[in-house]
């Protein structure tokens, strides 16, 4: 194959990954509209170009012998983190952003070997900072579900670092993207002392999708229309919070 007719087959086909992913974006839109969901959400959600060039680390919370918090029903949180998480790549790279994952399967970030859960959990967190300070990510999104002694506790929520003006700008849009297109609790970004938060460079915050010690939310938790509904709301959150910038 000549250079010229190589050049243009590999144009035809990145233009198809496009115009798929796009395609993709559209059908995900129209049904969640259909059905009621994102009401005051405007089209810069969608439109963005903010986000090309962009690092995005994005952290699906625990994994291997880590399984999280556990279900009514037996789910466990470092499953559903990672399917969210992996649908949440898939929107910031379609809008042209540079995805890393602290984890793209169920294990942790500890050496192997390792059986002090104290060591295996500091090295883990440690490794994740590392990531994002290493690559200068623009922000950190680390994906994790809730639990509560009290099964009637239920809603999304995001949690910044005390003292970060980013990091509560970056939470109050993602939380009011959640309430948005989720179940609104009425939950509100919350400030606290988290190492992910703290040690991290970048703007930082943790996205608690839902308590899973509710059998309701749990359930919904596991529907991957949800899931996919979820990881929207996160994106759309973070084009909210650039434009806030822009």
């Amino acid at each position: 194959m000549g250079a010229k007719n190589f050049l243009i087959s590999k144009l035809q086909k990145n233009y198809g990954y496009i115009l798929g992913g796009l395609g993709m974006v559209l059908f995900f839109l129209l049904t969640t509209l259909s059905q009621g969901y994102g009401k005051d959400t405007d089209n810069k959600a969608v439109t963005t170009w903010l986000l090309i060039g962009y690092t995005v680390v994005i952290d699906p919370g625990h994994g291997g012998a880590d399984p999280g918090t556990v279900g009514f029903r037996g789910t466990l949180e470092k499953n559903i983190s990672l399917t969210v998480a992996k649908r949440l790549t898939y929107f910031f790279q379609q809008a042209g952003a540079h995805v890393l994952l602290t984890r793209k399967s169920d294990q942790d970030l500890s050496d192997p070997g390792l059986f002090d859960f104290y060591t295996v959990r500091s090295q883990d967190l440690s490794r994740r900072v590392n990531l994002v300070n290493k690559y200068k990510a623009q922000f950190l999104l680390s994906i994790h579900l809730n639990h509560f002694p009290d099964p009637v506790e239920y809603g999304a929520q995001v949690f910044y670092q005390t003292g970060s003006g980013d990091g509560k700008k970056l939470a109050e849009a993602i939380q009011k993207e959640l309430n948005n297109y989720l179940i609104d609790s009425g939950r509100q970004a919350l400030a606290g002392d988290f190492y992910l938060c703290r040690e991290t460079k970048a703007p930082a915050v943790i996205i608690e999708l839902g308590f899973l010690s509710n059998p309701e939310e749990e359930r919904k938790l596991n529907d991957p229309m949800y899931q996919m509904k979820a990881a929207w709301a996160i994106y759309a959150g973070v084009v909210k919070y650039l434009n806030l910038l822009s």
